[in-house]
């Protein structure tokens, strides 16, 4: 066991980001004086901004940045004299007739005496002042914070700042697990496991995943003309959190924990009245600020895209993943580098797809006004050429700028003329990277409906800044009109999907990717799962994320029906390659080598393909640059990849393939195995450019498999679904609708069933069962102990309640529960250490 010597030591002190009994995580004590180190997210920010100075120097020039844009903006409106930078008014000049900028400066008290009387300015001068103030004392909070976790990279970890960008997330917290067992940094439990890590950082994040997976959040729309319309933009997030998390008066009392009044079901009723109440105010209150916040939007986009734009007119014709598709494909407990690294491999491939639908008419437009612009141009270019006089005449400038402008957008309507239209061939390579794709989409890529689904998730650039100018105007019409009607279903979540995690705090269940709980019948759960349709995760997020995780961190222990459910996988991906290998690819192996992706009749032939291709890594990129190529389609050396869910074999076949990527001696002092792919990359012989290198090899490994499994659990699931109706977003109705009194044979009749129709459960409860029990807050059954039956009713509101007649509320409220419901609940710990829970 790898030893670090450290002065780290536990003091009794309190921060917010610790559950009871852990309030400090790490104490570093230098000589005189104690002072506490923070949390886990602490130390992930640092790493992922490279290190204190990166940091510190971000953090300033943010500061500085805002003081810039209010102060030049209130210069530009006040103190210039544009008569006279325009050449509308002379000015005289004793020594020379040339106008010099300093002219159409106003002089400094004219200057002052303008701003003064004006009463719009001096309150928008308030409003940046006070927030301006907000963030320096943000500034001086972070700042000693992040010294002190400084302070603990380079003494605890041994990691010095300047080292730090070369070691990957994984090798640090491969240390502070075993920091863990040489220290007991955490009280409460023996070792730390990676879950608990993630748990830590991304607690309010699984919450958010979790909410768009069940379409509770209003981002989802249907508007006249633009039809179905998605709109969720930084600000709206921003007041989701504020309102959920970690604003004044938010359902956490802490960073760690759930209040206790929401862990009960009794006042369910009062509590969704106060939540309502409190949503209304903070919408007014945007509304109020909707005119400053909107100008600082516009001030910020202008100043941040104007260079851009002018430098590169094509640029707001590129794409980007959109908010709402960032957390529609992203994994419980998956971190922010591992989600953009993946979205990063399937960029590419997702802008090729978008660009197979160039509209005919519109390339035909674009070529004829190309053709014109650009002969104007050539001429006035041609005049420049000739006499740079030409350049004096007003407007010449302008118009070869506007023309040049005008013949790049128009560039980005004409396809390339050497591109072949195979979108059902792309949109596997994409669903290979992204892991989540609805099913009605797999043989309609070619439709427009498909693409305009998918424009949700991958939009313009353009409309990503276009959203972002009215999010202030649209942002507290969503929360005054359309969240509001959800307080009860909101209510209700964090109650039933909230879990006492021992050493972690209230953490989001589906985070615990448990298929027996949140498992979903139709994607490989069937007969492990005991969800209902209300605690069952959408679109397959609890297995795909239960398989990224389990490949991320292959030396996790998860609980034992997760470990049933991923040998079960494993064992079946082997057997189907297996069989390819002996029956297709040896009767075929050209034809499966060139169609790799086509095949969408049986996972087989997929795993099959799959595994051909010519040894070398080159293969393992799984056709990242969107091109369906026989060599990139191949995984190199693919049995060693399939034949373990983590990638831990494969170092050893590395070790012989690329001895410059040298990997360390098991038993170096500096080596830790605690956790991570890349955290076996550790060698203190080897130069920080060859740990990377094997860092990389070992993350392509893992990345492919993890491919190579959503691929095949899609291909499952399509099977197993076929001639079924799926629940997904795109035909999910929004769960306020859920307790609408609908009569049920009429819901029955619909094309699609709604995922908000949610059934109660009845239970009798067990022995409690304090270490190794599960139960939701005032949940609606015991998972563990008890034995339960599903009945649907017609109408349900969120987390199975059923409904009187009671008329008049904004969220059609529901009677309280009875006296056993208003008794705070039987919290049963979640103990990651010995999550393996028995069911006799």
């Amino acid at each position: 066991m790898a030893h670090f010597d450290t002065e780290y030591q536990r003091l009794e002190a309190s921060y917010s980001d610790s559950p009871p009994g852990e309030e400090n995580l790490l104490v570093h004590v230098p000589e005189g004086s104690k002072c506490k180190i923070y949390s886990r997210s602490h130390i992930y920010n640092l790493h992922q901004k490279n290190g204190f100075t990166c940091m510190l120097l971000g953090e300033i020039f943010e500061l500085v940045q805002l003081v810039f844009v209010v102060a030049f903006t209130l210069f530009l409106a006040n103190c210039v004299d544009y008569d006279i930078l325009f050449a509308n008014k002379f000015v005289n000049h004793t020594d020379s007739s040339k106008v010099t900028l300093p002219d159409a400066f106003l002089p400094v008290d004219v200057c002052s005496a303008r701003i003064h009387d004006n009463v719009l300015v001096i309150f928008i001068l308030i409003i940046s002042g006070v927030f301006w103030l907000h963030r320096l004392v943000k500034f001086i909070y972070n700042i000693c914070c992040y010294w002190e976790i400084r302070s603990f990279y380079i003494n605890a970890l041994k990691m010095s700042m300047t080292d730090l960008p070369y070691f990957t997330w994984q090798e640090v917290q491969a240390r502070i697990i075993e920091i863990q067992k040489e220290h007991q940094i955490c009280i409460h439990k023996k070792e730390l496991t990676e879950l608990d890590i993630y748990h830590r950082i991304l607690r309010f994040k699984n919450y958010m995943v979790a909410m768009v997976n069940k379409s509770l959040l209003p981002v989802r729309f249907r508007l006249p003309l633009l039809g179905d319309t998605v709109f969720y933009t930084r600000g709206l997030k921003y007041n989701f959190e504020l309102i959920f998390f970690w604003g004044p008066g938010s359902l956490f009392e802490n960073e760690w924990s759930l209040k206790p009044e929401y862990k009960r079901g009794g006042n369910r009723l009062e509590l969704a009245d106060r939540l309502s109440s409190r949503i209304l105010w903070i919408g007014i209150a945007n509304l109020l600020l909707c005119p400053v916040i909107l100008i600082w939007q516009i001030l910020y986009a202008f100043f941040s895209y104007t260079e851009v734009i002018k430098r590169e007119p094509g640029s707001l014709g590129a794409r980007c993943w959109s908010l709402y598709g960032r957390f529609y494909l992203r994994h419980f407990n998956e971190l922010d580098h591992e989600l953009m690294s993946r979205l990063s491999k399937g960029y590419k491939a997702s802008s090729k797809y978008m660009n197979c639908f160039m509209s005919p008419l519109l390339t035909v437009v674009a070529k004829n006004v190309a053709f014109f612009a650009g002969s104007i141009l050539a001429v006035l270019i041609a005049l420049t050429i000739y006499d740079e006089d030409v350049l004096a005449v007003e407007h010449v400038l302008s118009s070869i700028t506007l023309l040049g402008v005008c013949i790049t957008i128009c560039r980005s309507f004409i396809p390339d003329k050497h591109m072949v239209f195979c979108p059902e061939q792309l949109l596997k390579v994409i669903l290979a990277h992204i892991h989540y794709m609805p099913d009605h989409w797999q043989g309609n890529a070619h439709r427009y409906e498909t693409r305009d689904e998918f424009a949700q998730l991958f939009q313009y650039k353009a409309v990503f800044i276009l959203e972002e100018l009215l999010s202030p105007v649209i942002t507290p019409i969503i929360l005054i009109f359309c969240l509001r009607r959800k307080s009860l279903e909101i209510i209700d979540f964090f109650r039933n999907f909230t879990v006492d995690v021992v050493g972690v705090g209230d953490t989001c269940s589906f985070a615990q990717m448990d298929v027996r709980q949140h498992g979903h019948p139709a994607w490989m759960s069937a007969g492990k799962t005991e969800a209902s349709i209300y605690q069952q995760a959408e679109d397959g997020k609890t297995e795909l994320s239960l398989m990224h995780f389990a490949i991320t961190n292959p030396h996790w222990q998860p609980p034992r029906e997760s470990t049933h459910f991923i040998s079960l996988l494993k064992e079946k991906v082997h057997r189907e390659a297996a069989a390819g290998q002996q029956g297709i690819i040896a009767e075929n192996p050209a034809f499966t080598s060139t169609h790799s992706l086509q095949s969408d009749s049986e996972p087989r032939s997929l795993i099959a393909n799959l595994l051909m291709g010519p040894p070398s890594l080159a293969s393992l990129h799984l056709a990242r640059e969107g091109s369906i190529n026989p060599v990139s389609t191949g995984v190199s050396e693919g049995a060693s990849a399939l034949h373990s869910i983590s990638p831990v074999s494969t170092s050893l076949h590395l070790r012989g393939s690329y001895p410059s990527a040298r990997l360390p001696r098991p038993d170096h002092p500096a080596v830790v195995t605690g956790s991570g792919t890349d955290a076996r990359t550790i060698s203190s012989g080897s130069s920080a450019w060859e740990g990377q290198l094997t860092s990389m090899i070992l993350s392509e490994y893992a990345s492919t498999e993890m491919s190579i499994h959503a691929l095949y659990m899609h291909e499952m699931h399509k099977q197993q679904s076929r001639g079924e109706v799926s629940r997904h977003t795109w035909h999910r109705q929004e769960s306020d609708e859920s307790s609408e009194s609908v009569n049920e044979d009429i819901e029955a009749t619909r094309n699609f069933p709604r995922s908000s129709t949610f059934p109660t459960t009845s239970h009798q409860e067990g022995p409690a069962q304090q270490s190794r029990g599960q139960r939701r807050y005032g949940g609606a059954s015991d998972l563990v102990s008890g034995s339960f039956r599903v009945q649907r009713t017609p109408r349900m509101p969120m987390g199975g309640w059923s409904e009187e007649n009671q008329m008049g509320r904004h969220h059609d409220p529901v009677p309280e529960e009875g006296s056993e419901d208003e008794l705070p609940p039987q919290i049963h710990k979640v103990q990651h250490a010995s999550v393996n829970m028995k069911q006799q």
